[in-house]
């Protein structure tokens, strides 16, 4: 689809093999984002590594998130971290459950994320569920996205930039500035207790925030103090916001699907058995449970729209995308094409059992992490965190929706920022499954 937006000419593509073609074959000449003036607030198109372009700089920061941050090493040292935030979620829906108090599902799973992230990177609980911080917070991250995923008039004529006419920047850069200095406060006290400590103790890479700390000094990371945080804004954000919104649609589904539920609930108890905590090391044993992930994913991708700028004239199937357009890759038209999807609107995880579609955008009939060079870094972790939340609350719950709700007349609407999120809040009530 071909339009013009503003001065900016836009092209949609909606179908895999075309977006094969801008992601993969030839995506050195789609390997930029177009300019988003929302991103220039507190100028964090300067450092933050989704809208950097293709440059050292860039490439080094995916080096550092590959292999320093997201690696299956790391990852898996911080195995037992999971498996304890993802048991104190446990236990606060417990608590739910004894009052026979229903669970905001997507305050819930924001909590426990947010708080995995935030001990990860920094080792600080910073949802903690006697305060209001999370709830802040989560409205901050949305507000964000939200913002940054409006339709900006300066975006479209960027004469009009300068002037800001819907205000869009000028709320993102309030948002951001909560962020940094809530960053700012916790990197400046890291600095000063690795001051006071001996050297070797102080090269430690404990967190995340030591390891990035540790590779200041060296220059080809090319880091500094202000990259660090905004780094961490770009984590800490899109993984809160992207998995948490995942988990909500997934156990949606499931609610309005019963029949589904218990099929996910019998390959739990025979896997895992009753009373025994979910482990990460379970998840390959449960494909059920990874189909439903798939399933979730296919209907509401956590980047439901690719954004891409051509860096010069390309051909793409038979038509030339001239030099500076914006390219946007239609993950959400994707999933839902009933050219590849039979019955593309139904909730069908058996549609992934017999399948090898991959999650990690080698298989561009689904991509709802994006794919290419540009695919999300920190996909291993999300992934991760998902499968174990959702098999867990599924395993040690029974779920029923609120009174005066039924499967079919649940609100399934969503609303579209840079990631898809439900137009009204699940809640569900859990019921203790007695081991």
């Amino acid at each position: 689809m071909h339009l013009k937006l503003g001065q900016i000419t836009t092209i949609v593509i909606s179908s895999s093999s075309t977006a094969k073609q801008v992601l993969q074959t030839d995506e050195k000449f789609f390997a930029n984002r177009p300019s988003c003036d929302a991103a220039n607030a507190y100028n964090h198109s300067q450092f933050g590594m989704p809208w950097l372009p293709a440059s050292s700089l860039w490439r080094n920061l995916r080096k550092i998130s590959n292999s320093h941050l997201f690696s299956a090493m790391v990852l898996d040292a911080n195995m037992n971290l999971r498996h304890n935030k993802v048991r104190d979620l446990l236990n606060r829906v417990h608590k739910s459950a004894e009052t026979g108090e229903a669970v905001d599902i997507g305050r819930a799973a924001f909590e426990t994320i947010l708080n995995l992230l935030s001990t990860a990177f920094f080792s600080v609980d910073l949802a903690d569920s006697t305060s209001d911080i999370a709830r802040e917070l989560k409205e901050t991250v949305w507000n964000l996205m939200e913002e940054v995923g409006k339709p900006n008039l300066a975006d479209y004529f960027p004469l009009l930039r300068k002037l800001d006419p819907q205000g869009i920047r000028r709320r993102a850069a309030i948002y951001i500035r909560k962020f940094m200095d809530l960053f700012d406060r916790i990197v400046e006290e890291r600095v000063r207790l690795r001051s006071e400590i001996s050297t070797s103790d102080s090269t430690k890479d404990d967190d995340m925030l030591d390891a990035l700390l540790n590779m200041m000094p060296i220059s080809e990371y090319q880091l500094d103090k202000n990259q660090i945080e905004h780094l961490f804004l770009d984590l800490l954000v899109a993984g809160i916001e992207t998995t948490s919104s995942a988990l909500e649609w997934s156990i949606a589904e499931l609610l309005k699907s019963p029949e589904i539920m218990s099929k996910a609930n019998a390959e739990l108890e025979q896997v895992i058995g009753k009373g025994n905590q979910v482990k990460e090391s379970d998840i390959t044993q449960l494909p059920y449970l990874q189909a439903i992930v798939k399933e979730t994913l296919r209907l509401y991708p956590s980047i439901p729209l690719i954004p891409r700028e051509a860096e010069r004239d390309v051909q793409v199937c038979g038509y030339v995308i001239p030099k500076g357009a914006q390219v946007l890759v239609n993950a959400w038209a994707i999933g839902r094409d009933p050219t590849i999807w039979d019955n593309p609107n139904k909730f069908l995880p058996e549609r992934f059992l017999e399948s090898n579609i991959d999650i990690g955008g080698r298989s561009f009939e689904f991509i709802p992490f994006g794919g290419g060079r540009r695919l999300c870094p920190g996909l291993p972790l999300a992934t991760r965190m998902l499968h174990l939340i959702l098999a867990s609350l599924l395993h040690s719950f029974t779920w029923k929706l609120e009174d005066g709700i039924s499967p079919e007349n649940m609100n399934m609407e969503d609303k579209f920022g840079l990631a898809t999120q439900m137009a009204q809040p699940l809640r569900a009530r859990p019921v203790a499954i007695i081991s």
